[in-house]
């Protein structure tokens, strides 16, 4: 029978309103109970009432104020202060110079053109290259690569990250390129609605990164198969696609890259989204002096952890970019056919033959391109 146009029409939309009804509608709810703030009333000094002559400030006073009590508030030391959190007691850290002169420097210079030169790449390969296309006409079946959760999985995972990267880019380069676009009002609106997101979200994709991992880490162990893909350049040497199962060399890099590197996201974020809660770097330093011989500094101070807390998400988050931007470029313009692997769950067995031959011909052992011939046409 002929699929009716309503189940053709809910075939394209089940897998959108999946995933707004996962986070979309909890998303909305967070932003409606935004409720503004309303700062403390300043409270004048003691004495400042009726002209009364309060005591004189902390510090300024001569006999406190030689240089060896300013040289150890210089180095970090702590006093008493009444002022809660780890970082109360701390009048000065000096590290905050280093890290505000790295962050407005090299850090955000360099991930810029990082960013310009993935995508100048990609562009130039796309002008040599052309879209890879099949080498032969389709043969019209279709067979099964990808099941609805999986595809959930990965776009869960995509609109996160998707979401996740233009709302970290805004805060590197959001007041330079951003602001000036659209004035200071609509840049306040958006950094808000942009910050709410980035935190909401990064949980949707730690779960993405989590089932991703799941569901195909046994079709991304490396086998044999995977040199002689790399040697070839994946079909750009040596003529013709070289052999590969469901993964192939490339897919399983990218995987590889997805899931490490989510997790050192997924990590850092968790340190800055819960502050001076987490010794991620004091604890990895130690393991690596211990392992490797090295010298890293293990006595990092709450904030100096927060910090590089702060350039390492940075980093890590401009090359998954990166690595991304490769990924969407492979899946949708420069491979024929590759999207509806992703999108419908299925692909032509022409392709499937030509750029995962072992994984066809296993499917074709178990009857499952026989069972897609059987199929009637929409």
């Amino acid at each position: 029978m002929r699929k009716t146009h309503g189940a053709r029409l809910w075939r394209r939309l089940w897998l959108p309103l999946l995933l707004f009804g996962f986070y979309g509608l909890p998303l909305l709810v967070a932003l409606a109970q935004q409720v503004p703030v309303v700062p403390d009333p300043v409270r004048p000094p003691a004495g400042a009432v009726r002209g009364e002559a309060g005591p004189p400030p902390v510090n300024l006073q001569p006999e406190a104020s030689d240089s060896e009590i300013w040289a150890r508030i210089r180095r970090g030391d702590a006093g008493q202060s009444p002022v809660a959190g780890p970082m109360g007691p701390v009048l000065i850290q000096s590290e905050g110079e280093v890290w505000r002169d790295v962050r407005n420097g090299p850090y955000r210079a360099y991930a810029g053109w990082f960013l310009v030169g993935v995508v100048a790449a990609l562009l130039v390969f796309f002008l040599l290259r052309g879209r890879i296309r099949l080498e032969h006409p389709p043969a019209g079946v279709r067979v099964p690569r990808f099941s609805w959760f999986e595809r959930f999985t990965h776009w869960l995972t995509a609109t996160c990250f998707i979401v996740l990267g233009v709302t970290g880019l805004s805060l590197m380069y959001g007041r330079e390129l951003v602001m000036p676009l659209v004035g200071k009002e609509a840049f306040a609106v958006w950094a808000i609605w942009g910050k709410l997101a980035h935190n909401y979200l990064a949980f949707g994709f730690m779960l993405g990164v989590a089932l991703m991992f799941l569901q195909w880490v046994w079709f991304n162990i490396p086998n044999r198969h995977d040199l002689v893909w790399l040697l070839r350049g994946g079909g750009l040497f040596g003529g013709g696609h070289p052999p590969a199962k469901k993964f192939n060399a490339g897919q399983k890099i990218i995987f590889w890259l997805v899931v490490l590197g989510g997790l050192s996201l997924s990590l850092s974020g968790l340190q800055l989204l819960f502050p001076y809660q987490f010794h991620f770097f004091r604890d990895t330093f130690a393991t690596l002096n211990a392992w490797l011989g090295t010298d890293l500094p293990t006595g990092l101070s709450p904030l100096a952890e927060q910090q590089l807390a702060v350039v390492w998400h940075g980093i890590v988050g401009v090359f998954m970019i990166g690595v991304i931007l490769a990924h969407i470029y492979i899946g949708s313009l420069g491979m024929e056919g590759a999207f509806d692997a992703m999108w419908n769950g299925e692909v032509d067995l022409e392709w499937a033959r030509e750029h995962h031959n072992l994984w066809a011909e296993e499917l074709e052992r178990r009857g499952l391109a026989e069972r897609s011939v059987a199929q009637p046409a929409e």
